[in-house]
Formats: C-alpha cells, sequence, structure tokens
C-alpha cells in the first residue's frame, strides 16, 4: 500500500505560527522534500525534527519526483515543505502532488501560513471573493492586459522589494483611484502595512528607508476602470508630445500644463518625460 504525501504549511516569517499538527507530522514521516534544504534547517533545528530532508524545488522536481513517488511506493510517508507558508501557491510542489496521486497515494494537507490569505485578513477589504495572481509579469502590457479583464473583487500578487517601486508606479499611471492594502514582510522584523492609494503608498514607500527588507503581498482594489489609451504605457507621453507640438513649449512646461489641466499624477508624468528624454535623446 503507497504512503502518504503530506503537503505541510510552514511560517512565513514567526516560528511561533507553525502548528503543532504540522511539527508532529514532520517528525513522524520517513523523509521531507524540501524547496531549500539548507532554509529547511532552520525550521527543523529549532523543533527538534531529525527527519532526512531532500531538495525538490522548480528546477529539479520533476526529475526528482521518481526518487520521491518510488519511497512513496514503498510504504513511505512524505512530507513536502516550500521555503515560507503553504507548497504549491507561487511556490513548487503541484508536480509532485500531481504524480502522487496518480501513482495512488493519498495526498494530505496541513494547513497553516499563507501570505495571501494572511494579506487578505488585514486589508478590510470584502473578500468573499478574490483572484490570486501570484506574481505579476514583467511586462506593462501583459500586466495592464491582466488587470482590465479582472473583476471588480479585490487582487491578490506577490512583489519583490526591487520591484515594488516600480509596480506602484505603473499603478499609479495606470490605477491611481485604486484602493490598497500592501503588506510588507508579514509577521518578521521590518512588517508594516501601508494602506491607500497608489502614489500615497509609492510616497511611503520612498521615504521609509527599511522599504527594501522583505517580501511584498499586494491587495488592490481597482474601484474603477484604468485610463483608456491605446497603449497605456505610452499615453502620457503622447500626451506630453502632443502638448509641446500645440503649444511650442518645452517639455517641462508641458508636464505642467498636463498636471495642471488634468490633474495627473506627478509622479507618473515625471517618469514619462525621463522615458521621452531616453527616446529623443
Amino acid at each position: 500500500m503507497p504512503g502518504k504525501l503530506y503537503v505541510v504549511a510552514t511560517p512565513i516569517g514567526n516560528l511561533s505560527d507553525m502548528t503543532p499538527r504540522g511539527v508532529q507530522v514532520l517528525s513522524e514521516v520517513d523523509m521531507i522534500a524540501a524547496e531549500d534544504t539548507r532554509h529547511s534547517r532552520v525550521l527543523l533545528n529549532h523543533f527538534k525534527i531529525s527527519t532526512p530532508s531532500f531538495s525538490c524545488h522548480k528546477f529539479n522536481e520533476e526529475k526528482r519526483g521518481d526518487f520521491f513517488i518510488s519511497a512513496l511506493l514503498d510504504g513511505k510517508n512524505i512530507a513536502l515543505i516550500s521555503d515560507a507558508g503553504t507548497p504549491c501557491i507561487s511556490d513548487p510542489g503541484h508536480k509532485l502532488v500531481s504524480m502522487a496521486a496518480e501513482a495512488g497515494a493519498e495526498v494530505i494537507a496541513v494547513c497553516g501560513a499563507n501570505a495571501a490569505a494572511a494579506a487578505l485578513s488585514v486589508s478590510g477589504f470584502d473578500a468573499s471573493n478574490f483572484t490570486f495572481l501570484g506574481f505579476l509579469p514583467r511586462s506593462k502590457k501583459e500586466q495592464n492586459e491582466i488587470f482590465q479583464a479582472m473583476p471588480n473583487t479585490p487582487l491578490v500578487f506577490y512583489e519583490s522589494p526591487l520591484r515594488i517601486t516600480k509596480t506602484l508606479t505603473w499603478l499609479a499611471e495606470g490605477f491611481q483611484d485604486a484602493d490598497i492594502c500592501l503588506c510588507n514582510d508579514l509577521t518578521k522584523r521590518y512588517e508594516r502595512i501601508y494602506r491607500g492609494n497608489p502614489t500615497d503608498i509609492l510616497e511611503e514607500i520612498e521615504n521609509n528607508p527599511s522599504a527594501q527588507k522583505g517580501e511584498y503581498t499586494c491587495v488592490v482594489h481597482l474601484n474603477a476602470k484604468p485610463q483608456e489609451a491605446a497603449e497605456d504605457e505610452q499615453s502620457l507621453e503622447a500626451q506630453l508630445i502632443n502638448i509641446i507640438v500645440k503649444q511650442n513649449c518645452t517639455l517641462k512646461d508641458a508636464a505642467n500644463i498636463l498636471h495642471q489641466s488634468q490633474k495627473k499624477n506627478k509622479k507618473a508624468i515625471y517618469a514619462a518625460t525621463l522615458r521621452l528624454k531616453e527616446l529623443l535623446i
């Protein structure tokens, strides 16, 4: 009879969030499939768990899967964990789960921490319906296409500290009326929650010396459709050029006119002038 595969959630930062059941399962299984064995060693040592662990990450999951499936078929019980949170949610693991199910092994969820659920719970938005986007694509065009197709319910996505300013600038350009709950470094040392529209939060981020520390989980309620434009990422540039041509003024003057006449976001306009300078030089 095949063994069981336990999908075990681990803390997203604070080790005190580990559930007693999770500790018990990790202690009693025959082996652990871990996203990064070096990272998981901190957790296992903290709870004095000596179960042998083997790597199972996005680059070797399919190849290593045969090893784990063979163990399951031999009656071994396995726990699957990621570096933080619930496996398979923007983390590796789904291939192993699929292979185990196909092999006839029982797959059991051991519930616990999840950054998306945690952010939704403190957002104050009605989360009876929501859309989880994982990590956004890098292209502005793809980002706009995704957001334009979304229903008027909260959207949840993850972002790195290195890209959060760029992402907030994009939101300020196209979705400036959106309400945002931005959670940084949840349950950890630099935990902070920002609330407001993209422009307000962008300013807070830029004034926070610790903003580059810790991952981000963003909950967005769009409230309104994005600004109409054939190409959203070029709309401000097009308007600036139109003002320059019609009023025979400088780029700086055009930026001031655009802000005063249409109340466009200053940061978004400034970003557009920089892009125009790059194109024209």
